[in-house]
């Protein structure tokens, strides 16, 4: 079996029309492409992109090459349905709903991280969710999400800014209900 958990001949019965050899990819990829997705689109959306994203995959899979790579395609297809969801959602998010400037915190909570996370732009969670929690270098995460590896060091800088001035925010807020 591959790095990537599917072993090739799987994924040659998946090209041929195999339904339970494309299950067993599914199978086998299920949880690190929920958890790519929830980084890019949240728990609510996630697994309805990665879905989605399954549908695309299926219908395309006689366009994957390389065997060996199945992985990073689906990662592939997967972060870029999240962008796109990620992108329509907030284009018809309510205002009060939108994370920037609506941030808060009670005194007695802890840092909640999936809330900053939410502050920050989905090309940004993409990147900081591939560096930390898949461990990708720069150069993987470039090709994934087909940018060269300044730009995914940008995201990163720009991420970790956002970040910093959203806690500062939260602080402030906590510091003002604790008078």
């Amino acid at each position: 079996m591959g790095m990537s958990g599917v072993e090739p001949a799987i994924v040659q019965r998946a090209r041929e029309g195999d339904r339970d050899a494309f299950a067993a990819i599914v199978q086998a990829r299920w949880g690190s492409l929920v958890r790519l997705a929830r980084s890019v689109v949240g728990d609510g959306d996630a697994e309805d992109a990665v879905q989605d994203a399954l549908v695309v995959a299926w219908n395309q899979l006689s366009k994957l090459r390389d065997l060996e790579s199945c992985a990073a395609w689906l990662n592939r297809i997967a972060l870029r349905t999240c962008l796109r969801r990620a992108r329509w959602r907030w284009r018809w998010l309510p205002l009060e709903e939108a994370p920037e400037g609506s941030v808060e915190s009670r005194p007695e909570d802890t840092i909640d991280i999936q809330r900053m996370l939410l502050g920050l732009a989905p090309r940004q969670r993409a990147v900081l969710h591939l560096t930390v929690i898949e461990g990708m270098t720069d150069r993987e995460i470039a090709d994934l999400m087909s940018i060269t590896a300044a730009s995914v060091r940008s995201h990163r800088r720009r991420a970790r800014q956002s970040l910093e001035r959203i806690h500062q925010q939260q602080q402030r807020v906590a510091a003002g209900r604790g008078s």
